[in-house]
C-alpha cells in the first residue's frame, strides 16, 4: 500500500479499492473472513464507482446524491475492516492504514458535499 497520498480523487478511490483487494488476498480463508471480505470488496469498489458517477452528473441533486452514496460506501468499508481486525491481528497495521484511508475519503467526500 502506498504511503504517498494521491490528490486526484478518482485515482485515490481506485487505489483504495485496489489496496483492499490486495489485503483480502492475504487473509486466511475462514468463513467469517470470506464473508466479510466479500462485503469489503463490494463497498470499497463502490466508493470510486459512485464518485465517477457523480462526476458524470445530470445536475447538482444527482451530483450530491452520488457523492453521498460514495461517502456511505466509505463508511461501510470502514465497518468491514473493523470486523476483520480482531480475527486478523497479524494484519493489524495494514487494516489500520485502510481504516485511516476510508476515514480520509469520507471526510473529503463530506467536504465536497458541504461545499455544493
Amino acid at each position: 500500500m502506498s504511503k504517498n497520498k494521491t490528490y486526484n480523487l478518482e485515482e485515490r478511490t481506485f487505489e483504495f479499492a485496489r489496496d483492499c483487494r490486495f489485503f483480502v488476498k492475504e487473509l486466511s480463508k475462514t468463513i467469517s473472513n470470506i464473508e466479510d471480505a466479500k462485503q469489503l470488496i463490494r463497498s470499497s469498489g463502490s466508493v470510486g464507482a459512485n464518485y465517477i458517477e457523480a462526476n458524470e452528473k445530470l445536475g447538482n441533486k444527482d451530483f450530491v446524491y452520488r457523492l453521498k452514496i460514495s461517502r456511505k460506501e466509505a463508511k461501510e468499508s470502514r465497518y468491514w475492516l473493523r470486523l476483520l481486525k480482531p480475527l486478523n491481528e497479524n494484519h493489524s497495521s495494514n487494516i489500520d492504514d485502510l481504516i485511516e484511508e476510508a476515514d480520509e475519503l469520507r471526510k473529503i467526500l463530506s467536504a465536497i458535499i458541504n461545499k455544493v
